[in-house]
Formats: structure tokens, C-alpha cells, sequence
């Protein structure tokens, strides 16, 4: 399918009824008169990290689309176009609302159900993955997140890092972990994390998480290394029984670069590694 008719593909975008009001929600659809092989549903990253990677995560949505996948993006409670405000924001929140999208579309759409998420929204997959009560077929993880304080810590170092291109005085490293601690919610970038998103954050590990479903991982690999050792929670998985599938690719972490990337390579990848699935659409009449 050329680029014109996979950007000409029907899209349809609505609201959600949710919990605390609506969410905002993209519905990438097969070519028009061809039933759908399954359905795709895409969580994406955190706090600014969205914004800057939506581009990509459509550009990958229409070609599953092309493929044959109904293919839903729905923006989290507090996140993007959806109700509520990122500092009310909370993880069980978040999991509630991938189960509604995944249950709204398994309704809609016969044949497998995928989760596929991009950094905290790979580790909110996986999370959701060990306590899913709708079956999922596969998990597919781009550039996963697999330690929440890590990510907090990380968030955090932004709002030092802020504080002192503004000139303003240095705040000590530890001093937003202490607010947190005593309940306090912190600014940081424009963004209110309250201490119950971040406490619970803290506490997801993808190690504690082991997948019941294929894994297909995706990881950055900066031009001209050497191409990463399969990642030591990839490897503990398979040794537990898991099926885990890992690529790279070289475009760029397009998830906080100040430039819009188009990621052929990603997109590549991704039909490369998860070709036994996607490619069941050839054998439809």
C-alpha cells in the first residue's frame, strides 16, 4: 500500500465515557470493506513525552491499520484532550482506563487483542499484563521503562535542571523527593506530579512482572555502537518460559528530541520483529 492510501485510511476520533469524565481516543481503521484481524490498542508515555512522540505512534498506528489492525490511541485520565487535570492523575487510574479502552475494542473487533506501549506506557502494559482479565495475544514494548523511581528520579532532575537555566536559586537534589514524602505535589516542567502518582510509579518494576503473553521489545541503539546485548530482564524472562522477541533501531529517542523525527527505522523494526502476526493479513482472501 502506497504512503497516499495508508494516510487516506479512515480515522475516526470520539470520546470515551470514563470514570471522571471523557477520553479522547483515536480509532485507526482497516482499508474500507475489510473487516478487521484483530485490534491494537497503543498507551502512550509520559507527561511531555506524549506530545513529542505522537507523530510516531501515528505513523506506526496507520501502518498496523494498512496491515489490517483496528488500532485504538487513547489518551490517559489527566493526559493530552482527555477530562481531568495531570496533577489528579493516579496509576490505578491509568490501568482502569487501558482496561476500558481494551475492553471497548476486543467488543468491536474479532481476533487478537495486542497492548503496545512506549516507555512508562510499555511499563504500564506490563503491569496491566499480570492482572488483565481480557485475554491479550501479544505485548509490544517500544523503548520500555522498566523501573518507576527511575523514571520518577529522572522527571525530577528536570525540574533542577530548569531551576537553574532560570537563574533562580539551586534547589537541592533531594528536596523534591522530600516534598513528595510529606505528601506535597511538585511542578515540574509545567506539570503537577502528585505524590500518590509518584509513590505508586515508585513502586512498578518490570522485574517483579513476568509476561504470560509474547513480548516484542524495541530499543534505542545510538548510530555506530555496537549493537546491546539482549536486554538482562529479556534474558530472565525466556529463562522462566517467556517468548521474547528484541530489535533495535537507530533513528533517535524522538520521545524528548526538539525536532519532529519520522523514524523509518522504528517502523521497520517493528514490521520485522512482529512479522508473524502481522503477516497472518496476507493469507485473508
Amino acid at each position: 500500500m502506497s504512503r497516499a492510501a495508508i494516510e487516506a485510511l479512515p480515522l475516526l476520533p470520539f470520546f470515551l465515557p470514563a470514570s471522571g469524565g471523557q477520553r479522547y481516543c483515536l480509532l485507526h481503521l482497516p482499508p474500507p470493506g475489510r473487516s478487521a484481524r484483530g485490534g491494537i490498542v497503543y498507551v502512550h508515555p509520559f507527561a511531555e513525552e506524549l506530545n513529542k512522540s505522537r507523530h510516531v505512534a501515528a505513523a506506526q498506528a496507520r501502518a498496523f491499520a494498512a496491515a489490517g489492525y483496528s488500532v485504538l490511541q487513547i489518551d490517559l485520565f489527566g493526559c493530552g484532550d482527555s477530562s481531568g487535570d495531570f496533577g489528579e492523575a493516579r496509576w490505578d487510574i491509568w490501568r482502569n482506563d487501558l482496561h476500558l479502552a481494551c475492553a471497548w475494542l476486543a467488543q468491536r473487533v474479532d481476533g487478537p487483542l495486542t497492548v503496545w506501549g512506549l516507555r512508562l506506557g510499555a511499563l504500564l502494559a506490563l503491569d496491566f499484563a499480570s492482572r488483565a482479565p481480557l485475554p491479550l495475544a501479544h505485548l509490544l514494548l517500544w523503548q520500555p521503562e522498566l523501573d518507576g523511581r527511575r523514571v520518577i528520579d529522572r522527571f525530577l532532575r528536570l525540574r533542577l535542571a530548569s531551576g537553574m537555566l532560570a537563574g533562580g536559586a539551586r534547589e537541592a537534589p533531594g528536596h523534591a523527593r522530600a516534598a513528595l514524602a510529606n505528601g506535597e505535589p511538585v511542578e515540574v516542567a509545567g506539570y503537577l506530579l502528585a505524590p500518590e502518582l509518584a509513590h505508586a510509579i515508585d513502586g512498578v518494576s518490570a522485574s517483579a512482572l513476568m509476561p504470560a503473553v509474547p513480548v516484542y521489545w524495541l530499543d534505542y541503539q545510538a548510530p555506530g555502537q555496537h549493537a546491546p546485548p539482549l536486554p538482562q530482564l529479556a534474558r530472565e524472562w525466556r529463562e522462566h518460559g517467556a517468548a521474547v522477541h528484541v530489535a533495535s533501531f537507530g533513528d533517535g529517542p524522538f520521545w524528548h528530541s526538539g525536532e519532529l523525527l519520522a523514524c523509518p527505522q522504528l517502523l521497520h523494526a517493528t514490521r520485522a520483529l512482529c512479522r508473524d502476526w502481522l503477516d497472518e493479513e496476507r493469507k485473508a482472501p
